[in-house]
């Protein structure tokens, strides 16, 4: 897929959003990609899916052994990147702020683990779910997303593959240009 078409995917599933969003990151944006909208059809999560395994080096594809990704944002696209490299896919939960594995879903040790996440803008909650797999007992050997925020900029110790970079700027609380702090903030994100 093109990056054009990508594109097209969000805003045809109204998934590309304009206003003052405050990011799980903690930084402000007048841009959101919803990317539950457009993951909201199977026929489009799969296809997505399909061309972010395409973006992996085939020599990483044939070492994975499991998908994980962290809830929830990376859920369904960790899904259907589970079916499109017909590996399992399970997913970490943070009930108590700390991402685990719960629901059954563990570990073989030494497990090749690609972690599958939606977006990634400053890559914290990537690293994050990494050292949860290495706490463990696997190993990351690559990540994905469907989105890169990060200009290209993010270091998740780990091969990263983004179907798409997608360079919207983004803002600490204390560098809000005026145009976007005279617009009411919406947290859209899973996070509080």
């Amino acid at each position: 897929m093109t990056d054009e078409e990508i594109l097209a995917e969000f805003r045809a599933s109204e998934a590309l959003l304009e206003g003052h969003f405050k990011l799980s990151s903690g930084r402000h944006s007048g841009h959101y990609l919803q990317c539950a909208r457009v993951l909201m059809n199977p026929d489009r999560g799969a296809r997505l899916a399909r061309a972010l395994a395409q973006k992996i080096p085939r020599e990483i594809r044939a070492e994975i052994d499991l998908v994980v990704s962290p809830a929830m944002g990376g859920i369904i696209i960790g899904h259907e990147m589970g079916r499109a490299l017909e590996k399992d896919a399970v997913f970490l939960e943070r009930p108590e702020g700390e991402f685990h594995l719960r629901r059954g879903f563990r570990l073989e040790p030494g497990a090749k683990v690609l972690m599958v996440e939606d977006v990634v803008t400053t890559g914290l909650s990537s690293r994050e779910a990494i050292a949860a797999v290495v706490k463990e007992g696997g190993e990351v050997i690559a990540e994905v997303s469907l989105v890169d925020r990060s200009a290209g900029e993010v270091d998740l110790g780990v091969p990263f593959f983004p179907l798409i970079g997608i360079s919207f700027p983004s803002y600490s609380d204390n560098e809000l240009p005026e145009e976007l702090a005279a617009i009411p903030v919406t947290k859209p994100g899973s996070r509080s």
